[in-house]
């Protein structure tokens, strides 16, 4: 192969012996036939550097063609604490709800809020390409925050396709062979139930200082890390910080612990919800679906108000008043604004905490700002998800474009109540060796500044 190449782009009038070529001058060698019409010219001493260069991608290992390993954040930990986080997941397929859920073992009506969709049945089709917000418990393994899932294989199954097509790079083939103890990976059964680990970050659900929660996202080929960044309102320095990176360089395949802006809870130690946190423009079902809380724009601040998703709700309605959670009421006065609200304070065994608060603020509040719902997408019109913070709200508009804070708003009923979370971490660290990215030095099919420093190194000059 190396020969035919090679003496095609040789001299129009030239022969030359192998040995002469590559740079030996025995008498004793055999001469071969040279292309009289060559579609270029290339002097002896650059087709030696371009055999050298062949030699070092076929015999060197493939410097320029060989596979690097995918990223990905790692959160060291030691504490049982779990927290909620989030795995960015885009529909290899038409997909039913249900199906999603249990991919994932999460709950329908989890994954919809977490989207701020319009909670619909367990067997609404969700199309192909849709990126979604998929809730999961983060939880402390073998020293690692990681989540579980488990996937029941079919006859087409092969490791490959499992974590790369149906989780869609969240995973890798390795892994699930590691967690499962695969000792052939060809050798896949149908009707097998596979542990599949899963990434996921706590960092004390917070970023410099705010709540938060930790998206894992898997970055594609036409991802930058500003482009990232900006997707998901943080900075370049706060993305670099959170994985650790040295450089704003990022791979497809990659796996990003992405900060979302979130609200915090202050309930409780001993309430089953403790720790509670919901991502800015998003909901979270808790209190045996007695609760929806919601975190609006530029908030930082749960707002929560009944749901209709279950009939056995315990009382809602603050002692000595007649506000029910989610109420608030307001009374100018000289001296300032009266506000008196009845907020929710977690779920102490099994019953719903009704907490009534009044203050004396200077100025009286705006209206509240929720996230909006949208209806669950037939199709995708771009590859990008539902807005992360949505400007407008649901609930009832109000003349100017501001909205009321609901006296009690619901959502209709759906499959099963989501988790209550709490958070903790230590130090995270991005994991797999620094990779060579030689894109942008190909010059006319070939590598012309790589081949100026092999020729210079040689003390060639051509």
């Amino acid at each position: 192969m190396f020969i035919v190449f090679l003496f095609k782009i040789r001299g129009p009038t030239e022969s030359v012996t192998l040995n002469q070529f590559i740079g030996h001058n025995s008498p004793q060698s055999t001469h071969f036939p040279i292309n009289p019409t060559p579609s270029f010219f290339l002097s002896p001493t650059m087709a030696t550097v371009l055999f050298l260069l062949l030699l070092i991608v076929v015999v060197g290992g493939g410097v320029f063609i060989s596979p690097v390993a995918p990223k990905a954040t790692i959160e060291p930990c030691l504490s049982s604490v779990t927290c909620t986080s989030l795995l960015g997941y885009t529909l290899y397929t038409d997909l039913k709800l249900s199906e999603i859920s249990t991919l994932f073992q999460t709950d329908t009506i989890s994954i919809l809020a977490a989207n701020s969709i319009t909670p619909t049945f367990s067997d609404q089709i969700l199309p192909s390409g849709l990126f979604l917000k998929i809730p999961t418990v983060c939880s402390c393994s073998n020293g690692i925050r990681q989540s579980t899932t488990t996937y029941k294989t079919r006859p087409s199954d092969t490791l490959p396709s499992i974590a790369q097509t149906i989780y869609g790079g969240l995973v890798s083939s390795d892994q699930i062979r590691e967690a499962n103890g695969i000792v052939d990976p060809s050798l896949v059964d149908a009707g097998v139930s596979l542990k599949v680990p899963l990434p996921c970050t706590c960092f004390n659900g917070s970023d410099n200082g705010l709540p938060a929660v930790y998206l894992a996202y898997v970055v594609r080929a036409r991802d930058t890390v500003g482009g990232i960044a900006k997707k998901y309102f943080t900075t370049v320095t706060d993305l670099m910080n959170a994985n650790s990176l040295g450089s704003p360089v990022v791979d497809a395949g990659d796996i990003l612990a992405v900060p979302l802006l979130a609200c915090g809870s202050r309930f409780p130690q001993f309430s089953s919800d403790y720790g509670l946190t919901v991502p800015n423009g998003s909901y979270a079902i808790t209190a045996g679906r007695c609760i929806q809380c919601s975190c609006g724009p530029d908030d930082t601040n749960l707002f929560c108000t009944p749901t209709s998703l279950s009939a056995s709700c315990s009382t809602m309605q603050c002692k000595d008043s007649s506000l029910m959670v989610g109420n608030v009421t307001i009374q100018q006065k000289a001296g300032g604004c009266s506000v008196t609200s009845c907020s929710y304070g977690g779920l102490v065994n099994g019953t719903i905490v009704a907490k009534l608060t009044t203050s004396l603020q200077p100025r009286c509040p705006g209206q509240r700002r929720v996230p909006s719902l949208v209806p669950p997408p037939t199709v995708v019109v771009s590859d990008d998800f539902i807005s992360v913070t949505p400007a407008s709200s649901p609930m009832s508009p109000q003349p100017g474009g501001v909205t009321t804070v609901p006296k009690s708003s619901s959502v209709p009923a759906s499959i099963l109540p989501s988790s209550s979370t709490a958070t903790t971490a230590e130090n995270g660290a991005v994991s797999g060796a620094p990779s060579l990215d030689f894109s942008g030095l190909m010059y006319n099919n070939y590598y012309v500044p790589l081949m100026a420093i092999l020729v210079l190194r040689l003390g060639v000059d051509f």
